[in-house]
């Protein structure tokens, strides 16, 4: 039996995470990757919030937050909210990124309002970033840390991402402006993202250095035990077409270049065969647009965790919603550098100590 890789996690070792007392509330919360990596960080999530109650089902079910409000962000904005909210550590959000997204429609869904996801209230996408910071002005916490696309800091998206630095500074914050990539984290998947994290005025602190160096994870190597289950069974190419497409296209590349060894067409350029050797490239919301590098076949649901450093345990109602979630989600082990770095060089945590005092606890 092949033993599990270093990368693989399960949720019952957050209870062995030594707890630093950070406090966070999570915004655009989805499935919990940015929660669960401020978890991994040791800091505690009080409270959570989402609009889509598919979301807020599967969040609750593995992370069971002491608050979650289901609702718009913008109606946190009125409601009586409790006091601990008054006095977080960190407000982290991940509004949603469609409309800055270089995959997405960009310019043409700027101000329009429309569903995120079939099963939510229609928003105006391009405001929520800013409905966000409004939430920081009411609650003012110590940091806030937003994530987002690398969209938005190109072509006529920097223009948002001015705004919003001139808005941090507004609310009485000094913000910086992080592009990272999560294989540069630990995790076995090249997703580039930005990070927005802001320090309230009053708290005298130098910047923030933060340039994570993990070594990269191949796909391979983070899935290693799990090529041989039943489940990739389920998972086989079945059309006769793309099965020649896949069986003509090399590791690590989009399946047009089968296509167009076939067929002269430049096609099925969104479906891509992934390097066993490299970690994999962005995993998207699509469950069908990434096949495996041996095996004729997409990725099980398990390897999706595992690239998206979720957690081997991380329950869904079905292996497409995970799948989507996964897609949708910031990887928690990227999250938890970012945090670190936070809370040890705004937030007075010492993990050297935390991880000594433990150690001290267990041998007590």
């Amino acid at each position: 039996m092949t033993n599990k890789p270093d990368c693989a996690w399960n949720l019952s070792d957050l209870e062995l995470v030594p707890k630093n007392g950070v406090k966070v509330m999570s915004t655009f919360a989805c499935g919990g990757g940015s929660s669960m990596g401020y978890k991994l960080a040791g800091c505690t999530i009080v409270a959570a919030n989402d609009i889509d109650p598919e979301m807020a089902w599967h969040y609750k079910r593995n992370l069971n937050p002491p608050l979650y409000f289901l609702c718009p962000i913008g109606d946190l904005l009125t409601k009586d909210l409790p006091p601990e909210l008054y006095n977080l550590d960190i407000l982290d959000g991940s509004p949603p990124c469609s409309t800055f997204s270089m995959a997405g429609s960009r310019e043409k869904a700027w101000g329009v309002e429309k569903h995120f996801r079939e099963g939510q209230a229609k928003q105006v996408l391009s405001d929520l970033f800013f409905d966000y910071l409004d939430l920081v002005g009411r609650l003012k916490p110590k940091v806030a840390i937003a994530e987002n696309v690398k969209g938005m800091l190109i072509g006529n998206a920097k223009g948002y991402t001015k705004m919003i630095m001139a808005r941090f500074k507004e609310l009485g914050y000094r913000p910086q402006l992080f592009l990272l990539n999560s294989a540069d984290c630990g995790v076995p998947q090249k997703r580039e993202r930005v990070f927005f994290v802001a320090v309230r005025n009053d708290i005298d602190v130098p910047p923030l250095k933060l340039a994570p160096t993990h070594r990269w994870i191949s796909a391979g190597e983070a899935t290693i035990d799990l090529q041989n289950s039943e489940k990739c069974n389920s998972e086989a190419i079945t059309s006769e077409k793309e099965l020649n497409y896949w069986m003509t296209t090399k590791q690590g590349r989009s399946l047009q270049d089968g296509c167009m060894k076939s067929t002269g067409k430049a096609s099925w350029f969104n479906n891509v065969k992934l390097s066993g050797d490299l970690p994999s490239c962005t995993l998207s919301s699509s469950d069908t647009n990434f096949t495996h590098w041996t095996s004729p076949r997409r990725l099980t649901y398990p390897e999706w965790k595992r690239l998206g450093s979720f957690p081997d345990d991380y329950q869904a109602k079905t292996d497409k919603i995970g799948k989507y979630m996964i897609g949708m989600s910031v990887p928690p082990k990227m999250t938890e550098q970012v945090a670190r770095a936070v809370c040890e060089q705004w937030l007075n945590v010492n993990y050297s100590e935390l991880s000594n005092d433990n150690q001290a606890k267990n041998t007590n």
